[in-house]
């Protein structure tokens, strides 16, 4: 399952749009802040979570260590206009991905081939 954490839903529908025409049967699970985003890890842990780092409240970074808790097994990904060296190196650190935006195919293809070599 994948949890796309974004407050912005033209982002969340490019994230959706790219991952479903790769995985028909995805399940996709949407949250605009980090509260909604902690509610839908506590439904169903997901094995992929896509966040954003500018949202208004608690940001990307701030909120990947209650993730972690939460969902310890999932991949954490963080797609973000935020291309500073300083979030990058935070992203790196906290072990996510970083993906600049805008998601293209080609990032989302990269993406999912490192989080499942096997497929």
């Amino acid at each position: 399952m994948f949890l796309i954490i974004d407050d912005s839903r033209l982002a969340r529908m490019m994230a959706i749009g790219l991952i479903t025409e790769r995985r028909a049967d995805a399940r996709i699970v949407e949250a605009v802040d980090a509260d909604s985003a902690m509610a839908a890890v506590r439904d169903t842990p997901p094995d992929h979570i896509l966040l954003d780092h500018n949202m208004p409240g608690t940001s990307g970074l701030d909120l990947v260590g209650a993730l972690r808790e939460a969902a310890p097994e999932a991949s954490i990904t963080l797609v973000t206009a935020n291309i500073q060296s300083s979030i990058r190196e935070r992203a790196e650190a906290f072990g996510c991905h970083f993906i600049a935006k805008p998601l293209t195919a080609e990032k989302m293809d990269a993406l999912l081939a490192d989080l499942d070599p096997g497929t």
